[in-house]
């Protein structure tokens, strides 16, 4: 991957950059955003962007490229690439925006470390850019081509038909093609981009999972977040949008998805992350699985928790399956062993299982954490996160 003549210089500069990449990610979203405003207006978050988690996330991910690239030279960390790529795809990013990209990147390495920015340091770590630029951009394109669109294309319209309340706080929009066309081929644990726009003019855009798949449509669920600019787009969704409305929504995309197959699975979730999981049991359910399903969900409380009944429905349904559901603060009478936060201890996870996560970091690292030990194998824990993946390329 690095060439012989790289490779030295960026392992013998990475504790350096690595050191400062909080600083150089930094002054590089100042510098992009004051050249192009309209990517902070219509295509960042700007939610993420206020709270720095799409600056930790773009350091970490730089990080540890370079980190694989030193450890493993001859070994593309694809793992990594594919969760960012699906990202990217969802957003329809271009390959020209990699160039804007390497500009103001650039450009805040050399204000960040000055003169040590070498002649021979500038272009080491140019290669490491643009070995991960070009191999997203490859990933992009064969996404965008199994989507049938092309990069950076317009989101297609979508007439909302439904709106269902499943908590105060979380609504399950239904939504088929405006054109009247078919339904893209989805995947159970996929989701898709919403893009609206706001009284200020912008087009923000973020990310759904699909909680199912009803015949003809796509069904996606919106958390409403309190607070601005964190929750512009959902209490939007919340406020003003219902049925006969139009959307912008891009084609499916993401990499945690069921994976085919015979063996046990375990389907883990705290709060708002239960959609996905959602999505996989109506799968299951919907084409009489018999596999081992055990499903785990931990929320505040009762009537915090979304699609509480489908959980019950759906496990019924299935031939060999079990739910297990923790509360923080149960508001009515409620197992003692399951109240708190999940604990696994008491829950048989058999040889063989994969397993399937999605919820808040702690969560993810606790849940992953008991279910190693309890003998899954690393590899058969895929995870999925809500906004930036802060946790990308650190699993191990």
């Amino acid at each position: 991957m690095l060439s012989p003549q790289s490779l030295p210089v960026v392992e013998a500069t990475l504790p350096v950059v690595g050191g400062a990449v909080g600083e150089i990610t930094e002054r590089f979203y100042d510098r992009l955003f004051a050249a192009h405003p309209e990517l902070l207006r219509d295509l960042f978050n700007r939610g993420n962007q206020a709270n720095g988690s799409q600056r930790q996330a773009l350091a970490g991910s730089i990080a540890a490229f370079a980190t694989a690239l030193v450890a493993h030279p001859a070994v593309r960390p694809d793992a990594m690439l594919a969760r960012i790529a699906h990202k990217h795809a969802s957003l329809g990013i271009a390959p020209e925006q990699y160039e804007v990209v390497h500009e103001h990147l650039f450009a805040a390495i050399v204000e960040v470390l000055g003169e040590a920015v070498t002649a021979e340091v500038a272009a080491a770590w140019d290669e490491v850019y643009w070995l991960m630029a070009n191999a997203l951009i490859a990933l992009e394109r064969d996404l965008y081509a199994q989507a049938g669109s092309a990069a950076g294309a317009p989101r297609r319209p979508y007439t909302v038909v439904a709106r269902l309340l499943e908590t105060d706080d979380v609504a399950t929009f239904l939504v088929r093609p405006a054109d009247g066309g078919p339904v893209p081929a989805t995947r159970p644990g996929q989701y898709v981009s919403v893009q609206v726009e706001l009284p200020d003019g912008a087009r923000q855009i973020r990310q759904y999972s699909l909680s199912g798949r009803p015949d003809g449509a796509l069904q996606f669920s919106v958390k409403r977040v309190a607070g601005a600019p964190d929750g512009e787009v959902s209490n939007h969704l919340h406020a003003h949008v219902g049925a006969g409305d139009t959307l912008l929504l891009s084609p499916p995309f993401g990499d945690v998805v069921l994976a085919d197959g015979d063996g046990p699975v375990l389907l883990a979730s705290a709060g708002i992350g239960c959609t996905p999981m959602i999505g996989m049991l109506s799968h299951l359910a919907a084409t009489g699985s018999t596999r081992r399903v055990i499903a785990v969900h931990g929320d505040r409380d009762e009537l915090a928790h979304a699609f509480r009944a489908d959980l019950q429905q759906l496990t019924a349904k299935l031939a060999d399956a079990q739910a297990h559901v923790f509360y923080e603060q149960p508001n009515g009478p409620w197992p003692t062993g399951r109240t708190g936060l999940v604990d696994l201890s008491a829950v048989e996870v058999p040889a063989g299982t994969t397993a399937y996560l999605c919820g808040p970091l702690p969560f993810l690292r606790s849940v992953r954490g008991q279910l190693i030990a309890a003998g899954v194998r690393p590899a058969d824990i895929h995870y999925e996160v809500f906004g930036p993946d802060l946790w990308l390329g650190a699993e191990g």
